[in-house]
């Protein structure tokens, strides 16, 4: 994590500080219902309630310089605690082990990145959603392989990045019910030393399920894909960025970045105005996707337990998460604020020569009784005479001067296939598909 692409609410969750907390209200949740079961007295589980009552701030310098002795950062902050509590703190922990403490603190800290990861999906849909409804009819340029193919609208292209981030969502709905669990059952997880109802309690206070077999960590399959998860996430992202930055370009300048006043685009060239906020995301998009294989290889764990996903997940938990909510964020604002130019759109539907409507005089020709091969023969011919004259001449016309095309549609007819509303025709309906 660096500041530069960082957000203060999504940093604070990964804050040792924060982790502290939650490790606090773990052990004294447990306290508590090993008090309520007779294992340890009641004055274990209030004297560690009160002094929590007091909002006492975290020493982690204290606890840093603890583990500088013990080397082992549960036992620190177990020592630190007892410290400031006092002779009762020697109850807490009964039966449990470090890994009941950290797995069920990660669980909640990502799911708390999850829920502010959906804040920011909720605000991105509705950027998407209203830049969609404002160009639902604006005629645009579709293409495949990077040529002008046939038209769309340039809302129907918004409409498509509504509905991939819709389904990112889910996912994410998903991945944070599957990533929400507790484990609180002891070395091997048998729950030898601690009753299986404290794991029930300490999961409902802090709002997980219960691992059904937690193996003294929770099993690494559920973070692989939380992961995941993310890196799919910012992938679109990445293809929605890209297609700005395609769409920036010089030759086709149907939208760019919104260029605030006083901005510069070069140190250079005064001239320049780049896409550099969705550069920035396709890069920030490749750091998360890169997060993803470490969590996979973290699944292959030892028997019962090892720590070889320790030092993994002390990274990829913060990194990822904070460098996705601020990508979110800033291809929200991204969308809010593009610059969008129909006029450029409508030059470049019309820059080659009638070619975006071929299809429709091929499916003519062969309504007419053309076969497909010699109506795509028929097309062809005049058409890639358009293309190598670089749009100097126009389809239309030269269709009509085709004998052989003419024989079988006249003038007239040619002429209706080229309407370019006939491309839309549809766009309610695939907007009724996606926004409901």
């Amino acid at each position: 994590m660096i500041p530069r692409y960082s957000r203060p609410a999504m940093v604070a969750i990964w804050e040792p500080e924060t982790r502290f907390r939650i490790w606090f209200e773990i052990e004294a949740h447990a306290t508590q219902k090993l008090a309520d079961l007779g294992v340890v007295p009641q004055s274990a589980a209030k004297a560690l309630w009160d002094w929590w009552a007091t909002k006492p701030a975290i020493d982690v310098a204290a606890i840093d310089a603890i583990e500088a002795v013990t080397k082992h950062d549960v036992i620190a902050f177990l020592d630190w605690v007892a410290s400031q509590v006092g002779p009762e703190a020697r109850f807490m922990h009964q039966g449990m082990t470090s890994s009941d403490v950290l797995d069920t603190c990660l669980a909640v800290q990502l799911a708390r990145a999850a829920d502010l990861l959906l804040a920011d999906m909720d605000a991105l849909l509705d950027a998407i959603k209203r830049r969609a409804h404002e160009h639902k009819y604006t005629p645009t340029m579709g293409r495949s392989h990077g040529i002008h193919a046939e038209p769309t609208s340039f809302g129907v292209k918004l409409a498509q990045a509504y509905a991939e981030f819709a389904r990112q969502r889910d996912r994410l709905v998903a991945a944070r019910k599957d990533i929400a669990t507790c484990a609180i059952s002891g070395a091997v997880g048998t729950f030898a030393n601690v009753d299986p109802r404290v794991e029930e309690h300490v999961a409902e206070q802090l709002g997980l399920a219960v691992e059904p077999v937690s193996t003294q960590v929770i099993p690494r399959d559920r973070h692989a894909m939380f992961f995941a998860t993310l890196g799919v996430i910012a992938s679109s992202i990445e293809r929605l960025a890209t297609e700005i930055r395609h769409l920036q370009r010089t030759e086709v300048l149907e939208a760019e970045e919104y260029f605030s006043p006083g901005q510069k685009g070069s140190s250079a060239m005064p001239h320049k105005r780049n896409p550099v906020l969705t550069e920035n995301l396709t890069g920030l998009a490749r750091l998360v996707r890169g997060y993803v294989t470490p969590a996979l290889e973290n699944v292959a764990l030892w028997h019962e337990r090892d720590i070889s996903h320790s030092s993994v997940e002390r990274m990829i938990g913060p990194d990822a998460t904070v460098t996705l909510d601020f990508a979110l964020v800033r291809l929200t604002q991204v969308v809010d604020k593009l610059l969008i130019y129909p006029d450029r759109m409508d030059r470049n539907l019309n820059k080659m020569g009638g070619l975006i409507h071929s299809q429709r005089v091929l499916l003519a020709l062969t309504q007419a009784g053309v076969t497909r091969d010699g109506a795509y023969r028929l097309v062809q011919r005049n058409a890639m005479k358009v293309w190598e004259a670089d749009g100097a001449l126009n389809l239309l016309d030269l269709l009509k001067a085709d004998d052989e095309v003419t024989a079988h549609l006249p003038p007239a007819q040619l002429e209706s296939l080229f309407d370019l509303g006939y491309h839309l025709k549809h766009v309610d309906t695939i907007f009724a598909r996606v926004f409901g």
